[in-house]
Parts: structure tokens; sequence; C-alpha cells
């Protein structure tokens, strides 16, 4: 009777390329024999997922599978032997399962674990900036102190002490990485582990500096001028290439990162690159209009209130806002009149305001309507 490959690897019929390897995978790792030494049962399934695999993994075997239902093409099937199947696929799988990198298998090849001697880039450092408002708006330099580690200066960052130097590990042959291949009835698997004599670094101190333990860097304080662009804001972060911890293995440095915190100002308000601001007049200004001085980033500048402002209007000052960062032009600044009403009159006051509703054709002693009730309460 033909078998079902898709029951076998736990699939409905006409299953995707990536559900089939993927199953196979999650299969391959559960009975694989080095996980189930003795187990013969384990054997039996590990070869017989493997023979679904080589069929539907194929596209033109799969579909000739999907059409007869069976694999009996040519002969019959010829065992795990390695010929059209992709081995590359399983690096991660034999990764997982001899706890290293997958070096080889069958002598097809695959995937290897990354040279822990190679050179690596140093670890990334964040820091954060407090700026004033004007400070944000305008630009500004400004030092800041970090600490990191400096290449040492007593063994110039080799580690060992003056008149000595590190030599190749003679366990791993300087390379960080021991490699061992077995042999199995499925083949040849080649894996790679970091050396356990030099911790992966390929060679070994004999005599460690006393300034850096060995390390080849000790901690340090660095001071860092910074150019702030006008216009940043919080949340903005600014990179200094190279300012980051050190690399190892003749690896470049890696970065800092500045975060931008702006502190709130006194009576601006900042919404993007606009600047906003609340400006009081008297009932006199907002009905016959006035000139009237109005505080910007740039200093004081006048601005006319045309006659019957409302309370809650709005202007614009064009080009009084923010820099745009690394760009052209500025925001605007919005001005929003508030009229102040006041909560006492005197004698003289109150005279002309009653001739003045007299003349409106108004009775300060009705309650009917807001404004009527609004000046019989100034009066009481």
């Amino acid at each position: 009777m033909a078998k079902d490959y898709y029951k076998i690897l736990g699939l409905e019929k006409g299953a995707s390329e990536a559900d089939i390897k993927k199953a196979f995978k999650k299969l391959a790792l559960k009975y694989h024999p080095d996980r189930n030494s003795g187990n013969k049962e384990a054997e039996e399934k590990f070869k017989e997922i493997n023979e679904a695999y080589q069929i539907l993994s194929d596209p033109e075997k799969k579909a000739r599978y999907d059409q007869f239902g069976t694999a009996d093409f040519s002969g019959g099937f010829s065992g795990f032997n390695g010929a059209g199947f992709d081995f590359s696929d399983l690096g991660d799988i034999f990764g997982d399962i001899f706890g290293g990198g997958f070096g080889g298998f069958g002598g097809f090849g695959g995937s290897s674990r990354r040279n822990t001697n190679a050179p690596r880039k140093g670890a990334d450092i964040e820091t954060t900036i407090n700026l004033t408002f004007e400070e944000a708006a305008f630009g500004v330099e400004k030092n800041i102190t970090i600490t990191k580690r400096e290449k040492c200066e007593v063994c110039s960052g080799t580690g060992a002490n003056p008149g000595t130097s590190p030599r190749k590990c003679d366990k791993c042959g300087g390379t960080g990485i021991i490699r061992q291949t077995r042999s199995t009835a499925f083949g040849s698997f080649t894996t790679q582990t970091t050396c356990d004599k030099c911790g992966g670094k390929g060679e070994i101190i004999d005599s460690p500096c006393k300034n850096c333990n060995g390390t080849g860097t000790v901690k340090k304080e660095k001071n860092i001028k910074i150019n702030i662009p006008a216009g940043v804001d919080t949340g903005n972060v600014i990179p200094l290439r190279g300012h980051g911890q050190p690399g190892s293995n003749g690896g470049p440095p890696g970065d800092l990162y500045v975060h931008i915190r702006v502190m709130p100002h006194k009576r601006f308000v900042r919404k993007g690159n606009d600047i906003y601001i609340e400006e009081h007049i008297s009932i006199g200004k907002a009905i016959f209009g006035a000139e009237i001085d109005v505080p910007t980033i740039d200093g004081t500048v006048s601005y006319k209130i045309p006659s019957g402002t409302q309370s809650g209007t709005v202007f614009r000052l064009k080009g009084k806002g923010i820099q745009r960062v690394n760009g052209y032009g500025r925001g605007d600044q919005y001005v929003k009149v508030i009229v102040d009403i006041p909560k006492k009159l005197n004698d003289k006051q109150k005279e002309a305001l009653v001739k003045f509703m007299e003349a409106s054709g108004e009775d300060i002693n009705s309650t009917d309507g807001n404004k009527k009730g609004f000046f019989k309460n100034m009066f009481k």
C-alpha cells in the first residue's frame, strides 16, 4: 500500500512548501537518533519522515505524487542517501540537536556558525541631555560626560603585561572554535562549539596586565563636545558614530546615541514647529483695538489688535516659530487673545458703562440675556 506522506508529516494534502518544511523540521528534531539513542522506533520514524520530505519538498515529485498517489516513479525509493536533498535547510535543526553549528552532513555541506574570533563592533551607548526651550530652538554647543571603556594604555590593548604577548590557543589553533565530526547510520555530522580553553578568543594570556586585568580595556570618563542643531525637540536622538564601546578582535567601536529632553517654558508652548502663547487685553482695547507688545523667541514684537476683537480670537505671527531641523524655514507663532473682565468697578467706570448701555438700549436691571445679567452682577 502506498504511503501517505502528508499524514506522515502531520499535514493535509496540498500543504504549502513552507508548511512542509516547518513540519519536517519539527519532526526531525523530535525523532533524530542522537536524541533517541537506542530507540529503534524513533530511528524508523526518522527514516520515514525523511523519505516523506524528499518527495514532498521536490516540486516535480510532489506533483506526480499528488496525481498518482505513489512515489514509485523509477524503481522505488532509493533510501536516505542524500540524493536530491537540500541539506542547507537543516543547519538550524542539527545546531539545536548538537548544541553547536552544523558544519556538514554526509559530505553535502551546510551552514556554519559565525567565527567567534572574528572582528566585532563594540556596544552602543545611550545618554540623555536636558536643554532649555531657547537652546532647543536656536541650537547650542554642549559638553557631555560619559563613562565608557577605553584601550588600556599600559598594555596597548593586548591584555598582556608589558614585555609579554598573548599566545595562540593550542586547543583550537587560534580559531576560537572546536570542530567535531560524528559518523552515524545517516551520514557524517560536523559540529562546532566555542573553545572552552580560550573562551572563543583564539589566544591565551599567561601574564595578564595588572592595569586592565587582561581585558585590554579600562573604564574611563570621557568629555565629548556636541553641536545640537536648531529645532530639536524632546524625543529626538542624535547619533555620534564611533563614540561607543571599543570593538573586539580589531572591530570598530560602537556608537553613542544622545537622547534630547527639552524643558518646558513658562510662557511658550511648543507643538511641532509652532509656538502658542496667550495674551491678555482689557475690554477697552478689545472694543477700540490697540497695538500690543507680544513676546516671541526672537524678542518682543508689536501687533495691532483690530477693534471688536472677541476673547479667544487667535492671531498668527508668520515665521516666528521654531526652525525646522536640518531644513528650511520656521514654524509660526499663534497668539490667543484673552479679554479680561474686571471683577470690580469704581464709580466713574460704572457711570461710563451705564451711559454705554443706555446708548445701546440696554437695561442694567433686566435679567433677560447673558449680557444684561452680566452687567447687573457687575453693579452689585
